[in-house]
């Protein structure tokens, strides 16, 4: 015997639909969809390029030494064990940032936040440390002498003429190597007693706030303007990019400088004048000028206000050695 189930009668009430379910069917019905152009920009702006080629330089290293996206944390965890001997911590940490960055962008779970992942990297940071190497300031009397070599190139004046430029303007404007080959001629005004650049974008200003550094005049051959000047006037530059590659010939790019070319450019300063070309790096401009102004013992409120540093907390990582020199002996 079969029972017939119950027909919905014409008049039945039907159950009215909760929250989560109406949720649901809004949901359904307005599917998220892809990203317009413009949205897509803005995302695409929300790193700079520096950071991105970074990245993906990362990223690949990872996928060339047995790595995969999606990644598993085992994978992780054997790359980093295989590069820690070889690599610093910090090299190490920026892989993880990169391959977590990679998952993410596409979608994917990212694997760094497994205790597996978590546990080696904290392991290295025990066997290995996580000091920094300290590259050498070039101070105002290691500047001097490197200029004095430069002096020496007349085989090369329109080079020599962009290297002692590059010198002095990175040191005398405390600028990082990025900062520097982002320069361009219309950033720069010249005044009778100084000169002022306009630092459109750096590390700590990626929205473009920007900040004005002010370049002061200095005596003779080691003024930044008037080395800056002769750059411009050498290489008959009146826009564009402020500091670019020279060929052997003399033959000027329309290009910029690369950032690396930066440390290759006081590398070779160093070499020349007889210093260990590794002990140096193109931040070494940067720091060479908060050293030489702590041992003048400008105060740290104007120094920042050349380098453009939020605190002192960061100043102090120069300014501690200098102080330290003053401490007397109590023999």
């Amino acid at each position: 015997m079969t029972t017939k189930k119950p027909c919905a009668t014409a008049g039945a009430i039907k159950p009215k639909p909760t929250d989560e379910s109406a949720a649901a069917a809004n949901s359904a019905k307005t599917a998220e969809k892809p990203p317009t152009d413009s949205v897509a920009g803005y995302v695409a702006s929300s790193s700079s390029k520096a950071t991105k080629r970074a990245y993906a330089s990362d990223v690949r290293h990872f996928i060339r030494y047995g790595g995969a996206l999606p990644a598993t944390p085992a994978m992780v965890a054997e790359y980093l064990a295989k590069f820690a001997p070889t690599m610093k911590v910090a090299t190490l940490e920026r892989r993880c940032v990169a391959i977590a960055q990679a998952h993410r962008s596409q979608g994917l779970k990212s694997p760094m936040k497994a205790d597996l992942v978590m546990a080696t990297m904290k392991g290295i940071r025990r066997q290995h440390g996580t000091r920094q190497r300290a590259v050498k300031p070039i101070t105002r009397d290691v500047l001097l002498e490197m200029l004095a070599v430069l002096d020496q190139q007349k085989s090369h004046p329109t080079k020599a003429a962009r290297d002692r430029a590059l010198l002095l303007v990175g040191f005398a404007g405390a600028f990082r190597r990025a900062e520097l080959v982002a320069l361009r001629v219309e950033d720069v005004t010249f005044h009778e007693t100084h000169a002022e650049v306009l630092l459109r974008f750096s590390k700590t200003d990626q929205f473009g706030k920007g900040r004005t550094v002010f370049l002061p005049k200095a005596s003779g051959e080691r003024c930044p303007i008037q080395s800056l000047r002769a750059w411009l006037d050498v290489a008959r530059i009146e826009t564009g990019w402020l500091f670019r590659s020279v060929t052997k010939g003399g033959t000027i790019s329309l290009e910029p400088l690369s950032a690396q070319s930066v440390a290759l450019i006081v590398k070779r300063a160093a070499k020349a004048m007889g210093r260990a070309p590794e002990e140096f790096s193109g931040h070494s401009l940067r720091a060479g000028y908060v050293t030489t102004a702590a041992m003048a013992s400008l105060p740290t409120w104007l120094i920042r206000e050349q380098t453009g540093h939020r605190s002192d907390a960061v100043l102090a990582r120069y300014i501690r050695p200098v102080e330290k020199r003053k401490i007397p002996s109590l023999l």
